[in-house]
């Protein structure tokens, strides 16, 4: 069976080619590389290009021009021929044997989609906002191979085409400018009884770019992580989960208030835990799209 990976990309040349190099060394080199270019301009295409000739199979560009994540993640893989797709970010690379150890776990276990863990690299940022930004950009739950009960993000997966019923563009256009897509995704698969899998040896590097590496930034992306969940039971008009999750943010925000200056006291792991639930909290019960911090799309576009 065919493996495709495929890059979804937005202005970001140097750290792109960063994560193609990375993949064209892998020991299992894949069938095919897909990027998908997600501005307007089709800045990519140079960067692709140069890298074409260095390319062990063959190398697909795309352009996506409507500024959206759903929209690249969509063109991506309505470009790809390979029946598995594997998913890494433009700011993420790769080592050697990512593919090989990803593509063992996923066969080992018979998952629709399977994930590995994701290390975060922040340069420059002071104690409690480099251990934010770890909780935010890490992935590293400890799962042993297999399969595991929730999924994660579209950023280092695998997800089979073969195995899994996947809707018609895949990613949910609603999700354009906010994220979320993978969310939206990967609850319809569950719910329709697709597996999930876990591949401990995938491991990729995240590199948390300058931009990002923020209070504010910080701020924002966990308050959408904690929209996640609220966002996904309204959507999907559940009406009691949304309760629920909504009482779990309100007890999240008087919780972590409380405790905040002693996790201050305690040193930059804790203030960050803290900091970091109680921004989801209020994420969980201000869930309604006006709120949702834009850090694609158009917004994106804009700055």
């Amino acid at each position: 069976m065919r493996t495709g990976v495929m890059i979804p990309t937005y202005r970001r040349p140097e750290s792109l080619t960063r994560a193609v190099r990375s993949v064209f060394a892998q020991t299992r080199a894949p069938d095919e590389v897909i990027i998908a270019d997600n501005d307007p301009a089709g800045s990519a295409r140079g960067t692709v290009e140069a890298l074409r000739a260095q390319s062990p199979c063959p190398l697909v560009y795309v352009h996506a021009p409507e500024p959206g994540v759903s929209n690249a993640r969509n063109a991506g893989f309505a470009a790809a021929g390979a029946e598995r797709i594997a998913q890494l970010d433009d700011d993420e690379s790769a080592p050697a044997h990512w593919l090989a150890a990803l593509t063992a776990a996923h066969e080992a276990s018979g998952a629709g989609v399977t994930f590995g863990p994701v290390h975060a690299s922040a340069q420059g940022a002071g104690p409690v906002l480099n251990a934010w930004l770890h909780r935010l950009y890490s992935r590293t739950p400890g799962h042993e191979e297999g399969l595991i009960a929730k999924p994660y993000g579209c950023g280092n997966s695998l997800i089979d085409r073969t195995a899994c019923p996947l809707p018609d563009p895949p990613f949910d256009a609603s999700a354009n400018q906010t994220g979320g897509e993978d969310d939206i995704l990967f609850a319809a698969l569950a719910a329709r009884g697709v597996r999930f899998g876990w591949a401990p040896q995938a491991e990729v590097t995240e590199h948390v770019e300058a931009a990002r590496a923020t209070l504010a930034h910080a701020a924002a992306r966990s308050f959408a992580f904690g929209q996640g969940p609220s966002q996904t039971a309204f959507k999907a008009r559940r009406p009691l989960q949304l309760a629920g999750w909504i009482g779990v943010g309100a007890a999240q925000c008087a919780l972590y208030t409380l405790a905040l200056p002693f996790a201050a006291l305690a040193g930059a792991g804790p203030a960050s835990a803290c900091l970091d639930r109680l921004v989801q909290g209020a994420g969980k019960v201000m869930f309604l799209d006006a709120a949702a911090p834009r850090f694609y799309g158009a917004a994106c576009a804009r700055r």
